[in-house]
């Protein structure tokens, strides 16, 4: 596995080489002012806390492919630092805190639910809306305990119970089984964790299915999407991607065209450079942003997700897949990567309450991971898509409905198509059209 420092570490990695590891350098303590008393004495002078401690995480273990050919998720843990969440806090009460590594927190050290609600416009919409709407999460293999970490994650934050015994948690197999479950596996039960969690965060009042596939091969976890849509799902997140291929445009009709079903799929992980399904004309492609706090009117600032030139936010031109005729980029004749984003950064990661496999207790994620549940989330909270529309065309008919961001860059990519790795005012490769501003662009 991989960890990073931020901003930035020389990356060492392939599209499926994660091994990678950077130090974390010792934080330089800052001295205070001098005491107000003017005699020989006054107190000497004492030595600020020191300063945060740069932010450095590593790829889940199910972001290492168990099989040739198979899928990867899309998301990091935190495990050292002071993540924005912490350093806000630090501001507000004086008191610093840090991420142990190896060590769960016992409350959380990212972003909750009131945050990401409130960074997306969405406070009033999450209070209201999604009720009665069936959110799915599809993942790989099995977390014995996602009843009741999700249970303990929505309790914390004091959100409407979500348990199997009152019907609106819900968990299968591929195949629909609710006790033929697939193999349990911890590093795709973190990946659940935090899928769940974002479901959560964002739309409180939805039922949550979760499809775990038997493995991460392009089959069985597009056998979980259709089982997902067969189940009534109206809103689908997938936290997952690899390589494109040839095979794309026919994994497209077979697993991802279901008109009237809001389908999305984080970008990637890897910076600059399509993968797929985000590359599926049929789904909606997420990329990812840093999120922090600002004295903006909005109150948040975002810009593209970025630590070195093979970790970030995923985007870029599709090889196989044509492009939708509701995206009008120039730049790429065939689909471009992504449509919309929301926050990834494991520096201003989101909070997840996680125990199989790992010590039980609170960790902060990143990643398009986190991306891809929240904006499913959105499109529930806008209300059940067209039954014969594809949702990934509704954002291109409202794009002033979204934060449009303009900074930052994921890697480096032709200079007669710059904004296909480059963020700009209007639509770029990296961010799409922009972060949720309320619920508006996601109607149809």
């Amino acid at each position: 596995m991989r960890t990073t420092t931020s901003p930035s570490t020389p990356a060492i990695s392939g599209r499926w080489r994660r091994t990678a590891a950077s130090a974390l350098g010792t934080a330089a303590l800052v001295l205070a002012g001098l005491g107000t008393a003017a005699h020989a004495s006054a107190a000497p002078a004492t030595p600020a806390p020191a300063a945060p401690a740069k932010v450095t995480w590593t790829a889940t273990p199910c972001a290492t492919p168990k099989h040739q050919g198979d899928l990867v998720c899309h998301s990091f843990r935190v495990t050292g630092g002071s993540t924005a969440f912490q350093k806000e806090r630090a501001a507000e009460t004086g008191k610093a805190a840090r991420v142990t590594p190896k060590a769960a927190a016992a409350s959380p050290t990212g972003y909750g639910p009131s945050d990401l609600q409130d960074a997306y416009g969405l406070t009033d919409a999450a209070a209201a809306g999604g009720s009665g709407e069936t959110l799915a999460i599809v993942d790989a293999y099995d977390d014995p305990n996602a009843a009741a970490d999700l249970a303990k994650y929505r309790s914390y934050y004091g959100l409407p119970a979500c348990t199997v015994a009152g019907g609106c948690f819900k968990k299968v197999s591929q195949s629909g089984s609710t006790t033929s479950l697939p193999t349990a596996d911890s590093g795709w039960a973190e990946e659940e964790s935090l899928d769940l969690d974002m479901a959560s965060a964002v739309c409180p009042l939805c039922k949550i299915l979760l499809v775990e596939a038997t493995s991460s091969s392009m089959a069985n976890l597009g056998k979980a999407v259709n089982e997902a849509v067969a189940l009534g799902a109206k809103f689908v997140s997938n936290s997952y991607g690899g390589s494109e291929s040839a095979s794309d445009t026919s994994y497209d009709t077979s697993y991802f065209k279901h008109p009237g079903v809001a389908i999305t799929v984080s970008a990637g992980d890897e910076g600059y450079g399509a993968e797929y399904p985000a590359a599926s004309k049929y789904v909606t492609s997420v990329g990812g942003t840093a999120l922090s706090t600002s004295s903006t009117t909005r109150g948040w600032t975002e810009k593209v997700w970025n630590t070195s030139s093979t970790e970030g936010t995923g985007s870029g031109c599709s090889a196989y897949d044509t492009k939708p005729t509701w995206q009008t980029d120039t730049g790429c004749a065939k689909r471009t990567v992504s449509d919309v984003s929301a926050v990834a950064d494991p520096a201003t990661g989101v909070s997840v309450y996680d125990s199989y496999g790992v010590t039980a207790g609170w960790y902060t994620f990143g990643g398009t991971s986190a991306s891809s549940p929240i904006i499913a989330a959105v499109y529930a909270l806008a209300g059940t898509p067209g039954s014969s529309d594809y949702p990934a065309s509704y954002p291109y008919a409202d794009p002033s409905a979204l934060n449009d961001v303009t900074t930052g860059s994921n890697g480096t990519c032709s200079s007669t198509a710059a904004y296909l790795c480059t963020a700009r005012s209007g639509y770029d490769g990296p961010t799409g059209l922009g972060t949720p501003q309320g619920t508006d662009a996601f109607t149809g």
